[in-house]
């Protein structure tokens, strides 16, 4: 009927105050709105009951003309995307997104259930924040970046969603003894990187340029991931990470290249060179084990 709270006659005062203070915060919350592009009934309706909550608001569609149609209308905090739709794909669509003013662009989290190729993954981390890939433990990374993307505060989340964010943000399978290569000239980027990394459990190798990295990937195979600063002496991030891509015993690591720059075309820049994702300094740490926790290899 619409009402947010009750109390039985007479009222206690103290009932009187929780009572007021519940009305308070739900004329003050701000509703967030998340659009679900997916169209496979199943996965879309579990995507909506994961996300939904009393501040946020999930928008089902199944096709891509729905979604311009509720894009052209209604303004979105956060879009999760499915590749494989019946009318276009998910890439076309995104295309389609940029080139109309018409349409709201909202943070784009692509979440699908099959392989992409690299070119492919170049070409949707022009328009998307993030790719989860739809798996076994994909629900948690999704609610953990849409949690990331909402500004949502997780003790304010229901018991459930905040056990899953921290299984997805904790779980030994993400850092537990997995090694990353920091690839950094700047002392203090190297400890700010190493003091969230360590205590996560991950163990934290150092290279200070770009030629420091190569060789240490050759002397010590087998790291799990690569955060590549950019501006460095002898090697830059850009000219390192394209020689990594280019040694097959490398290829396959996933690297997240970071920048003091803040330039529109640095993310295009990164993935050209074969960088999985992009973040700019000042470091934002929830995003960067976010993305961490998104390009791990699982």
């Amino acid at each position: 009927m619409g009402a947010v709270a009750y109390a039985i006659k007479p009222v206690v005062r103290d009932q009187l105050v929780t009572a007021l203070r519940r009305l308070e915060s739900k004329a003050t919350q701000s509703l967030r709105r998340v659009l679900v592009v997916e169209d496979d009934v199943v996965h879309r309706e579990s995507t909506c009951k994961l996300l939904a909550a009393d501040d946020v608001e999930t928008v089902p569609v199944g096709t891509a003309a729905d979604a311009l149609r509720a894009l052209r209308t209604t303004t979105f905090d956060c879009m999760v995307l499915d590749l494989s739709l019946p009318d276009r794909s998910g890439s076309e669509l995104l295309r389609e997104m940029a080139q109309g003013e018409q349409y709201g662009f909202p943070p784009v989290i692509v979440y699908t259930g099959r392989a992409i190729s690299r070119a492919e993954e170049q070409e949707l981390g022009r328009f998307s924040q993030s790719i989860i890939i739809k798996g076994a433990r994909s629900p948690e990374r999704l609610l953990d970046e849409v949690t990331l993307f909402l500004h949502q505060v997780e003790t304010n989340l229901p018991p459930e969603r905040q056990r899953m964010l921290r299984d997805a943000r904790h779980r030994d399978a993400v850092f537990e003894g997995r090694r990353v290569l920091v690839v950094e000239d700047d002392v203090r980027n190297v400890f700010a990187l190493t003091s969230v990394l360590e205590p996560r459990g991950a163990k934290v190798e150092i290279a200070r340029n770009g030629k420091e990295a190569l060789q240490h990937l050759k002397l010590k195979p087998g790291v799990d991931l690569i955060l590549m600063d950019l501006m460095m002496p002898e090697m830059d991030g850009l000219t390192a990470t394209r020689a990594i891509r280019a040694d097959p015993a490398t290829a396959k690591i996933p690297i997240i290249a970071l920048t003091a720059k803040a330039m529109a075309d640095d993310r295009a820049s990164c993935l050209a060179a074969g960088a999985n994702d992009y973040i700019a300094k000042p470091l934002d740490v929830d995003k960067l084990l976010s993305l961490a926790r998104v390009w791990m290899p699982k």
